[in-house]
């Protein structure tokens, strides 16, 4: 029945979450808080860009309302890490806010980012263990710098995906859902407290995707803008690096301890990873484009994963199911390494990244058979004429017989 707890608080963000976006949705219509539509946009009418601020006070709230269960109080026995995160929370939204309004500079933006990584850091949510060649890395200073850079990568990463109706929402709805049964499982067979900050975390930010996802689905009423992607990959990063922080290197470091000790030294970093592999793809492909073009690689384009999957002749949803797809196969079969034979889960991902790259690809064949149906029935058409034209016919007849027509000079 623990998980009871849990479900209260994701509903309590869902709802809450929900109410705040449809009120500033009626808002941002009504006064007309929505900027104009960008050269890469792919929707076609204005759109308000502050749902980020909904799903941000949805996530206070039920972590407010955690703190009054006493079966959530372990999670607040050290509330640094709840304020340190919900602080670097505030920053990211302040700043995504200020992006949405007023487009603010690269520069700016990737400073507020580790502004709100190095918050994470300090109160105490960092990698404080790698296990790297059977050794613990514990330097300080490795660290804070590995923190920082994770973090700072998993927001860019969600971001940069922002970019289709119910995109992040419905990826970060199954990828925290995915890693919520994960960290459960992974307590439940550590023999540790369920109850901890990246269980809660996970928890909460499912509600605020829930909640949110309703007016986001295409067609979109309400986008959540920098300061919901960011949040979104700010609250994700920071649940993986608070359970790699509760492992003891101590116990990872015996060789007879159970296995659940040294899948948690990896998988929470293996992890997000593996269920963002379309975001940190379309991340690293948009940075190095960027670069060989001599630009920003934080610059603006219309070239990631999405643009180019509706290039290719997807619609707008058929695009975004297939991230849900990409995103489902590779979270789902990561987690049933914990509990599957190792040729199972790997069958089964092979499978269906055979199955999406197969829809996925769909497009072009169907593209390929229309030009070539196409490009005959124009030649077919030519004929056609050329059959039936009086005046070619009769070109064709004098030809034969006339060398002054056929040669096109006078006679000799």
């Amino acid at each position: 029945m623990r998980i009871v707890f849990y479900v209260l608080v994701t509903g309590i963000s869902a709802l809450v979450t929900f109410g705040l976006a449809y009120l500033i949705w009626k808002l941002s219509t009504k006064y007309k808080l929505y900027p104009s539509i960008r050269e890469r946009d792919v929707h076609t009418r204005p759109t308000p860009r502050l749902g980020g601020v909904a799903m941000f006070l949805g996530i206070v709230v039920a972590f407010g309302a955690a703190s009054f269960i006493p079966q959530l109080s372990l999670v607040f026995a050290e509330p640094g890490k709840v304020l340190g995160l919900l602080g670097a929370a505030l920053i990211i939204v302040l700043i995504g806010v200020a992006d949405d309004l007023w487009d603010l500079d690269w520069l700016t933006k990737l400073a507020g980012q580790i502004i709100a990584a190095g918050i994470l850091a300090w109160q105490g949510l960092q990698l404080s263990t790698l296990p790297i060649g059977g050794q613990v890395i514990v330097s300080p200073y490795i660290s804070l710098t590995i923190t920082i850079l994770a973090v700072v990568l998993v927001m860019n990463a969600i971001n940069f995906i922002d970019g289709l109706d119910g995109l992040v929402a419905g990826v970060a709805l199954i990828a925290n859902s995915v890693f919520f049964v994960y960290v459960y499982i992974l307590q439940a067979r550590a023999q540790t407290e369920y109850f901890n900050l990246a269980s809660l975390t996970t928890a909460v930010l499912i509600g605020a995707c829930i909640g949110f996802l309703p007016l986001n689905f295409h067609p979109a009423k309400l986008f959540m803008g920098d300061a919901g992607s960011l949040l979104v990959g700010l609250l994700m990063a920071a649940s993986a690096i608070s359970v790699t922080g509760d492992v003891d290197p101590l116990l990872i470091a015996q060789p007879d301890v159970f296995n659940a000790y040294f899948l948690a030294a990896y998988i929470p970093i293996l992890l997000p990873f593996a269920v963002l592999i379309v975001p940190l793809l379309d991340f690293a492909m948009a940075v190095i484009r960027r670069l060989r073009a001599g630009k920003s690689p934080f610059s603006a384009d219309r070239k990631h994963l999405h643009h180019r999957l509706m290039d290719m002749g997807h619609s707008h949803l058929h695009a975004v199911l297939l991230f849900y797809g990409w995103t489902l196969v590779v979270s789902v079969g990561c987690l049933a390494y914990m509990f599957l034979p190792w040729y199972l889960p790997t069958l089964f991902i092979a499978v269906g990244l055979a199955v999406c790259t197969i829809i996925t690809l769909a497009p072009l064949s169907r593209r390929k058979a229309l030009e070539s149906a196409a490009q005959l029935a124009a030649a077919d058409v030519q004929d056609e004429v050329a059959r039936f034209d009086g005046l070619d016919a009769a070109f064709v007849e004098d030809a034969d017989d006339s060398p002054t027509i056929a040669t096109g000079k006078a006679p000799q």
